[in-house]
């Protein structure tokens, strides 16, 4: 099951990052407080965070909600839930709380495999191999729109009859409807077994309506993403078949927040929900 961690880079990533157009990945990065990014990141951070009241104090204020809630769910289902496999998909530029991090200080046997397809990622991925000697992580270059090709890359790490969480956090908004992200995520959830978990976060403009809408409609220059900032009821379609756990969906800072969790004045406009499937 466990393999040796292996350098990511196998390929000439770095020619082909383009540092004069945004990349979601470095603009998360930029909002997290990483350096990982470049000045055209930075500048469209701030330039979509202008639109928001608070600027961009609050925009990190609710990206750093959104990885919290990425902790609070990791720790659940590695303790609560027993899981030992995490598949983490659009992972992003590595930082302090990897899911590796979380999941092992919980349960120090834990397997982890991170998926994402962005040049930059690669080039840091190293800091993504590293594990207790109980447990393992991966790194898979694969685009997750892929299910059958990332679950074959993973399986030299991850078990798929055994329980695992999928992990999509931050990044299915960043998926047209036309390439059917629910699809997406149901092959995902078919092909692991019962006691398995799915976690997602979302964006929507269900909160701050009009400053949110303002965001999906008007994608800032030189950027190379976009946003589809879904309703609630098109966010729980994800967990169609599954049985949420509760508090259900939620914003991220209302999923079962902690002693130090922050208090917010209104709720950061991320969805979120962690599911079972039975």
């Amino acid at each position: 099951m466990s393999e040796a961690p292996k350098p990511p880079i196998s390929r000439h990533e770095l020619a082909e990052i383009d540092t004069t157009v945004a990349h979601s990945a470095r603009v998360y990065d930029y909002l997290l407080g990483g350096t990982n990014n470049f000045a055209v990141d930075r500048e469209v951070a701030e330039l979509q965070a202008a639109a928001i009241p608070g600027g961009i104090e609050r925009s990190r204020k609710d990206i750093r909600a959104n990885r919290e809630f990425l902790g609070r769910a990791v720790r659940y289902m590695a303790r609560e839930g027993g899981i030992r496999q995490f598949l983490d998909l659009g992972t992003g530029i590595p930082n302090a709380d990897n899911v590796h991090g979380v999941a092992q200080q919980a349960a120090p046997d834990a397997h982890i495999v991170y998926v994402d397809n962005d040049p930059i990622v690669l080039a840091h991925a190293h800091h993504l191999l590293k594990s207790t000697t109980e447990g393992a992580t991966a790194y898979r270059d694969v685009d997750l729109r892929l299910p059958q090709q990332v679950m074959q890359l993973a399986s030299p790490t991850l078990d798929f009859d055994k329980p695992t969480a999928v992990m999509l956090v931050s990044i299915l908004h960043h998926i047209p409807d036309s390439d059917d992200p629910w699809g997406i995520v149901a092959q995902y959830m078919d092909a692991v077994p019962s006691g398995s978990y799915l976690v997602v976060s979302h964006l929507t403009k269900d909160v701050r309506p009009q400053e949110m809408a303002a965001l999906e409609q008007a994608p800032p220059p030189d950027a190379r993403y976009m946003f589809v900032l879904r309703n609630r009821a098109d966010f729980t379609r994800f967990f169609d078949g599954l049985e949420l756990v509760d508090p259900g969906v939620v914003t991220v800072n209302r999923w079962r927040p902690d002693a130090d969790s922050p208090v917010f004045a209104e709720d950061p406009a991320f969805y979120c929900g962690v599911a079972r499937k039975e």
